[in-house]
């Protein structure tokens, strides 16, 4: 038996940069409810403009920390793939 040209893989047809948009959503999501908590722990005594200056930071260390330091240097590596 023949292969079909018409058959469906997922792969080939969702475009892989939706991957990387939901990721992203995925990681501002969290890395902002983990910044509110923080800043409610931390921070109770600062003044609201500080408390903008903590909330924002922590989220872009969440955001570099994951695509930098768990994505790329961890996740990145050659002994993780599969390829040969």
């Amino acid at each position: 038996m023949g292969a079909h040209n018409n058959v469906h893989i997922p792969r080939e047809s969702w475009p892989h940069f939706t991957w990387l948009a939901i990721e992203f959503f995925i990681v501002l999501a969290i890395s902002a409810l983990s910044s509110r908590e923080i800043v409610n722990i931390i921070a109770k005594d600062v003044e609201p403009a500080m408390q903008n200056w903590y909330f924002f930071g922590i989220i872009a260390l969440i955001i570099l920390g994951w695509y930098i330091g768990i994505r790329h240097g961890i996740l990145g590596k050659k002994i993780l793939e599969t390829r040969y």
